[in-house]
């Protein structure tokens, strides 16, 4: 049987572990066609952006120091280069909130802006890429 004192206790405690699991979200969005998505990561105190685009006319061939998928995946520091990666996972989340055509995200020194030709992104040094059904370009 549970005491007095431990109820009281639980009713203090189960607000803050839910309060705690609500930062655990994802930190991005998804594009009005939900072709592409972002994430916004933290790696040893830096920021990392990594966009997804699902459908593609056409993949680049797999490198092949790559054993995973490549070519779908983009990612690029707060102050570092852009560029494809291989990655065996996907940062596609359909709880993600939706960037309308014409809005801007910003956050941490990225900026993406949504276009109903594609989504740009880049960070403090302008580095970044353009993701497009039919073109994607790093620069």
């Amino acid at each position: 049987m549970i005491g007095p004192r431990a109820l009281i206790l639980m009713a203090i405690l189960l607000p803050v572990t839910g309060a705690a699991h609500a930062q655990d979200r994802p930190i991005g969005f998804l594009t009005p066609s939900k072709n592409i998505a972002c994430q916004f990561f933290t790696d040893n105190g830096q920021g990392l952006l990594r966009c997804d685009i699902m459908n593609m006319e056409t993949r680049p061939r797999r490198p092949a120091d790559c054993e995973l998928d490549y070519g779908h995946a983009f990612e690029m520091s707060a102050k570092g280069t852009a560029g494809r990666i291989c990655a065996g996972d996907t940062v596609m989340d359909a709880s993600l909130p939706v960037l309308a055509y014409g809005e801007v995200w910003q956050r941490a020194g990225f900026t993406c802006r949504s276009e109903q030709v594609g989504l740009t992104c880049f960070n403090a040094v302008q580095r970044g890429f353009s993701l497009a059904r039919g073109k994607q370009d790093v620069f």
